[in-house]
């Protein structure tokens, strides 16, 4: 151990694992970063745990962290108001900076940037609080179709999502959904293959790693499939043809560089049966980390080791203002 800190991790100074917090994915965090953790500690990193609700975030400026890596999810922890406060402090941290978080986090301004910049994602409607009322739920399908995708817009890990199959499914699906957000999405329904493509690095550099084709029981990739669910089966190679796979990748890192994300993040898409065209639904700006996440499978899948990742995306840790 001792060598270990005298070298390459070692220089990375005093480590802050940030798990937990006060988001609806706080048990998930807390997962991710438990094993973030041991993988750092693992390599000599001089790596602690630290739960943003439980303890103030100026603690770690007295602490002396030199680093911080983002293992939480959801807000507070995703949204770059976490992001924000280590600027303030001058702590280096993993991931986005404070604006591509904040954009990423909210679905309904990611696709806006997204159909901006001429990327595809599937249709869609806002629904603000004052236009919930059931005039407004029955127009949505008209305009979209059935069946249909509810969901928060600032919530992650499938929570508070429905599908739709019918006008009078509507009013309960936002209910649900508006239950996480006072904003609800209503998004079209892309049928055929889920799949997720991490990237690593920052803007030109950037590289996507080996898609991950997801198939859940039913199609449905709910919270308890993603994290708990030994049901859910995952191919990587994803078995698409190569030039789907390319196509996938590039898509992933035109979004990620559309956003302005950096270090590390993960698309998800859904590559559309009836055609093959595929949809952007979403950018992952802090993923998970457990046992059951996409990220560190793809990893393995491209040569690197659950530990390699955490120590690569820890090496990448940098202030909005600092170069690359």
């Amino acid at each position: 151990m001792t060598d270990a800190m005298t070298g390459p991790a070692g220089a990375l100074g005093k480590v802050a694992v940030l798990m937990g917090g006060s988001s609806a994915e706080r048990e998930v965090s807390l997962m991710s970063g438990r094993g973030v953790l041991a993988a750092l500690q693992a390599q000599g990193v001089d790596a602690q745990p630290f739960d943003p609700a439980e303890r103030e975030l100026g603690a770690l400026r007295g602490e002396g962290c030199a680093r911080a890596f983002i293992a939480l999810h959801g807000r507070h922890g995703e949204d770059g108001t976490v992001q924000g406060a280590l600027e303030l402090l001058g702590i280096p941290y993993t991931g986005s900076g404070v604006m591509a978080s904040a954009i990423a986090m909210d679905k309904v301004m990611t696709k806006r940037v997204w159909l901006a910049e001429g990327l595809p994602t599937p249709r869609w409607q806002w629904l603000a609080p004052d236009r919930q009322r059931r005039d407004d739920l029955n127009a949505v399908p008209d305009a979209i179709g059935l069946p249909l995708i509810v969901k928060p817009p600032r919530e992650g890990s499938s929570i508070g999502i429905s599908k739709v199959q019918g006008y009078s499914q509507m009013q309960a699906a936002v209910q649900l959904a508006a239950q996480y957000d006072a904003d609800v999405l209503c998004e079209e329904f892309i049928d055929g293959i889920e799949l997720t493509c991490p990237v690593l690095g920052e803007g030109a550099a950037a590289q996507a790693l080996p898609v991950v084709r997801i198939d859940a029981p039913g199609g449905n990739y709910d919270f308890e499939h993603k994290y708990f669910s030994e049901d859910t089966g995952y191919r990587c190679p994803s078995g698409l043809a190569p030039d789907e796979e390319a196509e996938v990748q590039r898509l992933t890192l035109a979004a990620y560089r559309a956003l302005g994300c950096r270090g590390w993040g993960r698309a998800d898409l859904m590559l559309r049966a009836q055609d093959r065209r595929i949809f952007l639904l979403e950018m992952n700006t802090s993923p998970g980390m457990t046992g059951h996440s996409l990220v560190p499978m793809s990893a393995r899948a491209a040569g690197l080791s659950y530990e390699q990742l955490c120590l690569q995306i820890l090496q990448s840790a940098r202030l909005d203002g600092q170069r690359v």
